[in-house]
């Protein structure tokens, strides 16, 4: 049974291009989604990696919307303890304003950064308190349709009720988005430990809202698509690259494949990559078709959302088409 399917793009920096060269290629990429029938664009907010060019979220998404024109768009997240929530909601209102009924906004809790850079980027470092559900319902309040006597409005923001999902790999964040009645993404992509347990507390826990009247699950998986498996195998290893590099403390551009990458990892990467990618679906497009019919249907997502963890953008581009053409 097809499900619909969205496009979560980590704009990376690949090794020997740069900023401009990762951004332009995000563009390219949502105007495929757009042309194969994906039903969303989402971008993700991280800081200080040399591999990930969308640290300004709302404005690479402002650079998304306006090459494309039915795709949804928006963040896949906004790490929301990095901000005040008005300022989010001006950010967002005013991608609402200029490209309307298009724009969503997913949240996240984590810093999506190294403590340093959380530091520098000025956030409410003290964890006696979580924050988290207040400045939810703090920045759903200036997205609403503002009260009379409303002390502080956001200008553009108000009245464009933009719709939120909550992201997350744990079970408290499946909590607070059935406690808050709103849609959950678990990013199964890179953190897959708790994902049945978490859409299980997730789905038991709803409680309808004004924005959604029964659950709605969406899990991430990573997708590599090319001719045949050893290629797309080939092409997996810039990814695996790229988690090796982060549990050594190395901050780097997205890698090249490597084609002797076996000789290369070590007994314990082994292990660490076979738990963390363990959803990854790599491999021609038959191989991953059957993948995927066994992901929906021992999850019993409502969506999925995948990542393309591709070195070179055309061999991406081609992914892009061809995950289409097997999830349709």
């Amino acid at each position: 049974m097809a499900i619909p399917y969205s496009l979560l793009d980590l704009a990376p920096i690949s090794e020997g291009f740069g900023v401009k060269d990762a951004l332009n290629n995000s563009k390219l990429m949502a105007v495929e989604a757009e042309r194969c029938g994906y039903e969303r664009v989402w971008l993700a907010e991280h800081h200080g990696m040399r591999g990930v060019a969308s640290s300004a979220t709302s404005v690479v998404l402002t650079h998304i919307a306006n090459a494309t024109s039915t795709i949804k768009v928006g963040a896949g997240g906004i790490m929301l303890p990095n901000h005040a929530p008005l300022v989010i909601a001006e950010q967002f209102g005013t991608l609402a304003e200029l490209f309307p009924n298009r724009i969503e906004l997913g949240l996240g809790r984590a810093p999506g950064t190294d403590m340093a850079t959380a530091r520098a980027l000025r956030r409410n470092l003290q964890s006696d308190v979580d924050s988290y559900p207040e400045d939810i319902q703090e920045l759903q309040h200036y997205l609403g349709t503002p009260q009379d006597g409303q002390p502080i409005v956001a200008v553009p923001g108000a009245n464009t009720h933009v719709p939120l999902w909550l992201l997350g790999s744990s079970l408290y964040s499946a909590q607070v988005a059935a406690k808050m009645g709103l849609p959950y993404s678990f990013a199964s992509h890179f953190a897959p430990d708790a994902l049945f347990d978490a859409l299980h507390v997730y789905r038991n826990m709803f409680k309808p809202s004004s924005q959604l009247s029964a659950s709605k699950a969406m899990a991430g998986v990573m997708v590599v698509i090319a001719e045949t498996d050893e290629e797309a195998e080939l092409l997996f290893t810039s990814v695996k690259q790229q988690f090796m590099n982060m549990r050594r403390g190395l901050n780097r551009p997205f890698a090249k494949p490597m084609p002797d990458f076996d000789e290369y990892c070590t007994a314990t990467d082994e292990a660490m990559l076979a738990n963390v990618l363990r959803y990854a679906l790599v491999g021609s497009k038959e191989t991953v078709q059957n993948k995927l019919a066994q992901f929906v249907e021992t999850t019993g997502v409502d969506e999925i959302i995948v990542s393309m963890p591709i070195y070179d953008i055309e061999a991406r581009l081609f992914s892009v088409n061809a995950f289409a053409e097997i999830a349709s």
